[in-house]
């Protein structure tokens, strides 16, 4: 009997280091992925570049697109004559830098010739698997004064020496001024172009076809 008893406290105790192995390994898991799911519309974001007057500017138009709560951070460095580069970062050491694992996305703008040029948007970290396609950009288009001042005769490079990078205390105004965030986001996938879709289960009810239970006719009895 004693023997009997022995055998099962020890099979109790190895079932429950085994649940808590179960458990820890669980929470790391999901620690290591935290904010990596949050869909990126890659449109939207080449055409807030585009439409962008100015690095703060386009901070506003990124962080309006960025369903996540964390607030995306801007970097613009002319790197010459013809070509600017901007990086997308979650400064989340407040340090004002793009640090180590922070970058999210680059967008390289080039001038290829007299009024033409061409940009790029390119991922990192969770959003790695996004490469736009070589856009082309020429004076005349409906550009924002951050793209269209590079076709000015005379224009000179603004973030050579001294690039924009957004200041730790502009963080809290972004977070302030831009749209309420939802507690979960509705976007579940991104498709090929970086457009996001709606999850499935979002239209629910009877109607069928745009006609709803209660349009239908009334049947008429016939009579001879």
């Amino acid at each position: 009997m004693r023997q009997r008893m022995t055998i099962v406290l020890a099979a109790l105790l190895t079932s429950g280091a085994a649940l808590g192995g179960c458990s820890r390994s669980g929470t790391e898991r999901w620690a290591t992925t935290q904010n990596t799911n949050v869909a990126i519309d890659w449109d939207r974001i080449n055409e807030a570049y585009r439409a962008a007057s100015g690095p703060e500017d386009l901070e506003r138009r990124v962080n309006e697109i960025y369903e996540g709560s964390e607030v995306i951070s801007i970097a613009v460095a002319d790197l010459d004559a013809t070509t600017q580069e901007v990086t997308g970062f979650f400064d989340r050491n407040s340090s004002g830098a793009v640090d180590a694992g922070e970058k999210i996305f680059t967008m390289r703008r080039r001038i290829t010739g007299e009024g033409t040029g061409e940009m790029q948007t390119t991922g990192y970290g969770a959003y790695a698997s996004y490469h736009s396609p070589m856009l082309s950009i020429m004076s005349g288009m409906m550009l924002g004064s951050m793209l269209s001042s590079a076709f000015h005769p005379g224009y000179v490079p603004v973030y050579t020496s001294r690039p924009y990078v957004t200041h730790p205390t502009r963080v809290s105004q972004i977070r302030t001024a831009r749209p309420s965030r939802p507690s979960g986001s509705v976007f579940s996938r991104p498709s090929g172009s970086g457009r996001s879709f709606p999850a499935r289960g979002g239209f629910r009810g009877g109607a069928r076809f745009g006609v709803r239970r209660g349009d239908r006719p009334a049947p008429v009895r016939l009579t001879a």
